[in-house]
């Protein structure tokens, strides 16, 4: 094997690129990133830096500014890629092919947006660094922030709005945010800590429209009502990044289809982080995350298996991911299968652990504010332990939150 290519310079990607060196790939390695910037950390960009007194420069990932040096790499950045020929193996970027033996799809995911609101100031997405800078110069200047969505991002920006004590809604569809992500009873009591801290959400209310010359004024609702706005921020998910291979042969499905060494099916072709969806060996499911631990772990572990496909091993992680609103933090490790059962604290308390199972066995953990109890219900997960299992570790574990 002579010449490996990433496509998508990303936490995926760059960790795919490390653990290329790392097993001993001494030829041809390319990464490809549609972004002028170098690979940074997403997740900070709707945390720490949209505080007012945060850093303002890039939150580059450790060595990002030296993988040509450091890894002896091709850095191709600020064009992504345009086609790919699985039968040929080339990637085309911008008119140009470049040929592979071995090749990552690591191309993440694109915020989506509202209809309509192309070139109206003043609504954002908050997806890449750029979007950060924008959302935060609207916050330094005291806006008047209307946020559309309800989930993890959606909450953090409005975090960031209240730390600086400005005016926010929070407008969300379903009548109890994350619902999907957590279930309806613990996404009701996560919903509880934004009136806690005086942000105004909205639960069941449909977007109409936005509203304004130029720059957005409101947010008009489909009961007629306007929620006045200097600062729209759209946090309705995001879909893979995949229209660059609608031609390549390969299955799409909500992203790239994998198996579980992510391997797509085509001759040397695998995909990991927020584009890859993949057979989970453990939960017997088809899964796709748009998660850090993910990103990182499944760059790396795609690219061994892309090397030595003969010794290609399942990707068998359990899903772990964090989000900060307000002065909480919030963990959460496994699948949220079903309603969980309070196994610390309670769910109107400023602490507490619940607990998810599919019938004996713990398939999930959810923590607010008890940072060190999430891991060791993600290590009995990741050994397949029963119900009584958890339980145990939430006895052992009792303790003033």
């Amino acid at each position: 094997m002579e010449r490996v290519v990433i496509v998508g310079a990303g936490l995926a990607g760059m960790r795919a690129a490390q653990a290329a060196r790392k097993a001993g790939f001494a030829g041809r390695l390319t990464l490809i990133g549609a972004e002028p910037h170098a690979p940074y950390d997403r997740p900070t960009l709707s945390k720490a830096f949209l505080a007012d007194a945060g850093p303002l420069d890039t939150p580059l990932l450790t060595g990002a500014d030296r993988i040509a040096d450091d890894l002896d790499a091709e850095v191709l950045l600020g064009a992504g890629a345009s086609g790919l020929d699985t039968q040929e193996r080339v990637v085309s970027v911008d008119g140009r092919e470049t040929p592979y033996d071995a090749l990552l799809i690591a191309t993440g995911a694109q915020a989506r947006t509202l209809p309509g609101t192309a070139g109206l100031a003043g609504v954002h997405t908050l997806r890449t660094v750029d979007d950060a800078r924008a959302v935060r110069a609207h916050l330094d200047a005291g806006a008047r922030t209307v946020v559309v969505g309800a989930g993890f991002i959606g909450a953090e920006v409005a975090s960031a709005a209240r730390r600086r004590g400005l005016d926010v809604t929070i407008l969300e569809s379903l009548p109890t945010p994350l619902t999907r992500s957590v279930g309806a009873t613990a996404g009701a009591a996560l919903a509880a800590l934004h009136s806690r801290h005086g942000a105004a959400l909205r639960c069941g209310v449909m977007v109409a429209g936005l509203e304004g010359e130029g720059r957005v004024r409101g947010v008009r609702l489909m009961d007629g009502s306007l929620v006045r706005a200097d600062l729209v921020v759209v946090g309705i998910g995001a879909t893979p990044d995949i229209t660059w291979l609608a031609e390549s042969g390969l299955r799409l499905d909500g992203g790239v289809v994998c198996d579980a060494t992510l391997a797509t099916g085509a001759p040397g072709v695998y995909a990991a982080g927020d584009v890859a969806r993949w057979a989970h060996p453990q939960f017997g499911v088809s899964m796709r995350l748009e998660h850090w631990t993910n990103a990182s772990e499944q760059g790396a572990h795609a690219m061994r298996n892309a090397l030595d496909p003969r010794a290609a091993t399942p990707f068998a992680h359990v899903p772990f991911f964090w989000s900060d609103w307000y002065e909480d933090r919030i963990q959460f490790v496994g699948v949220p299968d079903g309603e969980p059962s309070v196994v610390a604290g309670g769910w109107d308390e400023p602490a507490f652990v619940a607990l998810y199972r599919t019938g004996d066995r713990l398939v999930g953990a959810l923590a607010l504010n008890r940072r060190g109890d999430i891991m060791k219900y993600r290590a009995l997960i990741a050994r397949g332990a029963s119900w009584a299992d958890g339980l145990a570790l939430a006895a052992s574990r009792v303790r003033p939150a």
